[in-house]
């Protein structure tokens, strides 16, 4: 019994000496953070695009229901003018009109889930532009 725990010990040091392979294992834990921040720089990329998109659309409408009334004559038009001059498929129902004393005022909320490898943010997007009449 002595022999058999005696060659158990040897074999465990000679592994635990072995640096074989370490390498791969540190090149495994550098790539994850890598790759997240990568993912991560990706998914703000996105979110930016996204609300560079909501302000020009708000704007836009905005601009349309106070020039234009043929167009954008009826709150479901502006609506679905600003959806279709934002370039990102957003639903219509996103916008809102109003006319407050500043003109024809148009608002956007938009709610964003971003997905990083192993972590998940909740936001919400928002845009708000307002052009005299």
């Amino acid at each position: 019994m002595k022999h058999i725990a005696a060659l158990l010990g040897t074999t465990l040091r000679a592994q635990a000496k072995d640096v074989r392979g370490s390498a791969a294992v540190e090149v495994a834990f550098t790539c994850m953070g890598l790759l997240i921040f990568l993912f991560g720089i990706i998914e703000l990329g996105f979110a930016m695009w996204l609300q560079s998109a909501l302000d020009y659309s708000v704007a836009e409408a905005a601009r349309c229901a106070s020039v234009n009334s043929t167009l954008c004559g009826t709150t479901s038009q502006i609506q679905s003018y600003a959806a279709d001059r934002s370039g990102a498929s957003f639903d219509s129902s996103i916008f809102s009109v109003s006319t407050p004393s500043c003109g024809n005022q148009v608002s956007a909320s938009y709610p964003l889930t971003l997905t990083i490898p192993t972590i998940t943010f909740s936001v919400t997007l928002g845009a708000q532009a307002c052009y005299p009449s």
